[in-house]
């Protein structure tokens, strides 16, 4: 049903003159690769810089209309190749280019469209530390798993009315200072839809670039929505098999399955986690957001918990990690 609808949605667009837009997400990369992501929109000609959703409430990010199996040329140093979107129109593909470690770039093309350049950071194969954080309550409050909360927070909410989570930016900004080739790659079971919004209100915020993560928001073939929990395990284990010498400091907070996530990645794949952070919701955000989501953290791995940034930062120090 869902392909369906967006394949008459789509030829009405094409008929109706809109054309193609490629719409550029951070990438990372490593020794001879790239994981290049995007999506491709169908937009009014002319309107190519709106389909960024420039100050736009939430529900308008889920009416844009994609371009399913769009053909997309990545280029680089004089090395092209020819990748294909998937069914909502987004592009999630391993590229062979080599760039030289820090933030790159590489150029986006689909018939029909101007170029637009894709932001990469190239992992130093020097580099032994990553950090991969969540998002929702953990860098943004956003009380995300209270149903109603959510819808409010993702289809009516101005992105500029969400609150920063105290403390959070500064500490990541000292990981950042004290290792400054380290990824920072923030994880979210959020929709690639919002990825522009996120994308300002972490860079508004001043925390430290880095990829975004996300999923699709429809269903699947057995399910209404896609699990939000399968989709962070597997991109923890494809982390840990992209960058194999990185140790990761894994931030989350107790109010949704974080903890379990973690704790199970830990104990899974221990020569890749260098601690868990985890940041406590107070009494009445653990009410809103449906209680804390206590586990088992018996693992091979330091974990430190504390109800914000600053909190977090002295448990990290006083366990040894680097921050200065």
């Amino acid at each position: 049903m869902e392909d369906w609808v967006q394949e008459r949605r789509e030829a009405r667009a094409l008929r109706g003159g809109r054309r193609p837009a490629v719409i550029p997400y951070a990438g990372y990369g490593g020794d001879g690769w790239v994981r290049v992501l995007c999506r491709v929109l169908l937009v009014t000609p002319g309107e190519e810089q709106r389909a960024l959703y420039e100050n736009m409430r939430g529900w308008r990010t889920f009416t844009s209309i994609s371009l399913s199996t769009a053909e997309v040329t990545v280029s680089s140093n004089g090395t092209t190749a020819t990748v294909t979107a998937d069914r909502g129109g987004v592009v999630d593909a391993v590229v062979p280019v080599s760039l030289e470690p820090g933030w790159r770039e590489v150029t986006l093309t689909v018939p029909g469209s101007e170029p637009v350049q894709a932001p990469i950071f190239v992992v130093d194969p020097a580099t032994r530390l990553g950090v991969v954080s969540d998002v929702d309550d953990t860098v943004m409050v956003t009380l995300l798993p209270r149903p109603m909360l959510a819808a409010w927070n993702a289809f009516v909410l101005d992105e500029h009315a969400r609150r920063p989570v105290p403390g959070m930016a500064v500490l990541y900004d000292r990981v950042r200072r004290a290792h400054p080739t380290a990824p920072f790659i923030y994880l979210s079971t959020g929709a690639w839809n919002v990825a522009p919004a996120l994308r300002r209100f972490l860079s508004r915020n001043l925390y430290p670039p880095g990829p975004l993560i996300l999923t699709d928001w429809g269903p699947t073939h057995d399910r209404f929505f896609r699990s939000g929990q399968v989709h962070k395990r597997a991109q923890l284990r494809r982390l840990a098999r992209d960058f194999p010498d990185v140790r990761w400091l894994l931030v989350g907070d107790d109010g949704q399955h974080d903890e379990a996530i973690y704790a199970a990645f830990a104990k899974e794949h221990p020569e890749s986690v260098e601690a868990v952070a985890i940041r406590q919701l107070s009494p009445q955000e653990a009410v809103l957001a449906g209680g804390r989501k206590h586990t088992e953290t018996d693992s091979p791995v330091a974990w430190h918990m504390a109800p914000n940034g600053g909190g977090l930062e002295r448990s990290l120090r006083e366990g040894g990690l680097p921050l200065d």
